[in-house]
């Protein structure tokens, strides 16, 4: 079978540093150019020193790009929005992992991010893009649109729930710790090293712009409300959602399992971790760096009706590299775990 011929738009960051080393290994790919307008001429493992002996590619500048199969943008937010119609000439299928096209109503996106979207037209021709909840969308999707890390972690873990209707619609709380390569690669004053070793910082207690999509993909024609905030912790990979949310019926442990069963068992990258005894009873990042996986986990309040669900994603990879790889293969047909099947260390 031919390789796709794929190519990397800002592939000089974390994401798209990620996006490269694992495409370079996936049996259905080539990858012909990667950008970078900063290292243009530059040989990648310059900016990417894992990728030593990987590849002898070099950046290319945007101005460079020719046609290709597949088109990844690893572009700041606001960037693909406003030169989406270049890169639709050069390829037919593009995978965004930007902000850009994740929401589908042009005014939210400008009450979350502050402007007017720039081709608010085309917002509803990208697909979300978690894989678990628009899988069959993707097989036919021409423009996906990659989901934002936080929420992909809080989605996933409280999407059955939701879907099956059994949340109150305007209590769910979710706080996530997050490790600094979520603020991507360039150095400011909170990633100054004797400012940022041994935080735990809140950043963005309120209006952080991912609970728009936690709120799009959630509400199933309901009105409902997310209260969501965020908190840097000393960790480089990794991402820990506790969401607490309030049954409407108050359901026991092994009701809450089946329904986890129901919508995940039959998923390769989600896993429920939930054990009596053990240091790793509920999920944990660490375990998860380099890995695709999503683990979830969840406690009933003995004495209410509450549940803390407990989800965790290495961020680089299931919040953005990695996922976008998974919805690739489903949108060409290959196998969805090709390129993706790492389990992950233990110890690390």
């Amino acid at each position: 079978m031919e390789k796709l011929k794929v190519s990397i738009v800002g592939a000089s960051g974390y994401t798209g540093g990620e996006l490269l080393r694992l495409l370079l290994f996936h049996p259905n790919a080539e990858v012909k150019q990667v950008t970078s307008e900063s290292y243009t001429g530059k040989f990648v493992y310059k900016v990417h020193p894992n990728l030593r002996k990987a590849t002898q590619l070099k950046f290319s500048s945007v101005s460079e790009l020719e046609e290709c199969d597949v088109l990844f943008l690893c572009l700041p937010h606001k960037s693909s929005q406003n030169k989406i119609d270049d890169f639709m000439k050069l390829a037919p299928k593009i995978i965004d992992l930007s902000a850009d096209f994740r929401l589908k109503d042009g005014a939210e996106y400008k009450k979350w991010y502050g402007h007017d979207h720039a081709r608010p037209d085309l917002l509803d021709k990208f697909v979300y893009g978690i894989p678990e909840l628009h899988r069959e969308e993707m097989k036919k999707a021409n423009y996906i649109s990659s989901a934002g890390c936080n929420a992909t972690a809080s989605i996933l873990g409280l999407y059955p729930l939701y879907k099956e209707g059994l949340v109150e619609e305007d209590r769910t709380v979710i706080e996530v710790k997050v490790g600094s390569s979520e603020g991507g690669n360039k150095a400011n004053e909170g990633s100054h090293h004797p400012e940022r070793s041994n935080v735990v910082r809140s950043y963005m207690p309120t209006r952080h712009r991912h609970t728009a999509e936690i709120i799009q993909e959630l509400s199933f024609g309901k009105n409902i409300t997310v209260h969501f905030s965020a908190t840097a912790i000393d960790l480089v990979r990794g991402l820990l959602a506790t969401c607490h949310l309030f049954l409407k019926e108050n359901l026991e442990e092994k009701d809450i399992w089946k329904i986890y069963r129901k919508y995940y068992s039959d998923e390769p990258f989600i896993r429920i971790v939930k054990e009596n005894e053990g240091i790793y009873r509920f999920p944990e990042p660490k375990l998860l760096a380099g890995t695709n996986y999503c683990d979830i986990g969840f406690k009933k309040d003995e004495l209410s009706n509450r549940l803390v669900v407990i989800s965790a994603i290495d961020n680089l990879m299931k919040g953005a590299a990695g996922q976008a790889l998974q919805a690739f293969n489903i949108m060409n047909g290959f196998d969805e775990k090709t390129g993706l099947e790492f389990p992950g260390l233990h110890p690390i």
